[in-house]
């Protein structure tokens, strides 16, 4: 897994692939398993990219807090070091904010696909935003720390859900991580969109407790290029509905 230092922390990022990049950028306290789904879907056809933020799976954590202009500099220092001239981008969440800010400040992104995002971090439901850690050593924190994470109830898959207990359990954040991620989530205020001129398909989940859907319509109205998609499920829609989302996905970059 290559790894480089940015800032004095290691960032381990992981590739799989040929073709155009499609680089995925994490929610709040989640490492890269959230993005399993649509990695089966590109890698092949794309090359993937998903890497550890900072206090997450195998990367450092740094003191914190944390803020989404330290994490842009982060997700420029991986790209940069895979050589990444171009990159379709997506980003849930915490992700998004950081995804529409490298956008704003960088020319690497070609297009942004978004899940659950919000331009102002004040929007968010801290409450609800802190009920989804869970210590990675105890398994029924870890289900039961899903239910704000999901639209339907948690009884709907219980083979996926186990599955994700466990790959929560090795690459999650720890307590120190999610709290600096979180602080970094709450604390965004997006400069002004109309700088963001890539393409960007916005997706939001319908009952997404963490931010609400008129975050997401509010903020595709916003940037110049934006589409609003509604999707079933709460914030890991793409997790619910991930043979929709795929399809939606791939449809989209293919035209880009």
């Amino acid at each position: 897994m290559p790894v480089v230092t940015n800032r004095g922390v290691d960032l381990h990022y992981e590739t799989e692939g040929d073709g155009a990049t499609v680089a995925f950028v994490n929610p709040v306290g989640y490492g890269a398993w959230v993005w399993g789904w649509q990695h089966a879907a590109l890698a092949g056809p794309y090359e993937t990219l998903v890497w550890d933020l900072p206090g997450t799976g195998r990367s450092g954590t740094p003191p914190g807090p944390y803020d989404v202009g330290r994490l842009v500099g982060d997700f420029e220092a991986v790209l940069a070091d895979h050589g990444v001239a171009s990159a379709h981008v997506l980003g849930a969440g915490l992700g998004g904010m950081v995804a529409l800010e490298h956008a704003r400040r960088y020319d690497r992104v070609e297009s942004l696909a978004l899940f659950g995002t919000a331009a102002d971090g004040e929007i968010v439901d801290r409450t609800a935003l802190d009920s989804l850690f869970a210590p990675r050593d105890d398994p029924a924190a870890l289900r039961a720390s899903l239910a704000n994470a999901f639209g339907a109830d948690l009884g709907a898959y219980p083979d996926v859900i186990a599955d994700i207990v466990d790959w929560r359990a090795e690459e999650d954040a720890d307590r120190a991580g999610f709290e600096a991620q979180a602080a970094a989530m709450t604390g965004y205020r997006a400069e002004p969109l109309y700088e963001v001129a890539v393409p960007a398909r916005v997706f939001h989940g319908v009952s997404d407790a963490i931010a609400p859907t008129s975050a997401g319509e509010d903020l595709a109205a916003d940037l110049p290029r934006g589409e609003f998609l509604a999707v079933e499920g709460g914030h890991l829609c793409f997790v619910e509905e991930s043979a929709a989302v795929n399809d939606a996905l791939v449809g989209f970059f293919d035209e880009e």
